[in-house]
């Protein structure tokens, strides 16, 4: 599970699992082709939601 460290700048820090690495490449496998250039993926990955589930 992730987990979602506060920090003193702008941005929060989301620490994950090796579970949740190895879910996110799943699902970038499944949305992207395989020999999608980086502009392609892009464009893919622009209308997809991707969820990790926070670690209370």
């Amino acid at each position: 599970m992730a987990r979602i460290i506060e920090s003193n700048g702008k941005r929060r820090i989301i620490k994950m699992s090796a579970e949740d690495i190895v879910s996110i490449v799943k699902d970038y496998q499944r949305i992207v082709p395989r020999f999608a250039t980086e502009n392609e993926a892009k464009n893919y990955l622009s209308d997809t939601v991707i969820f990790i589930p926070e670690d209370v």
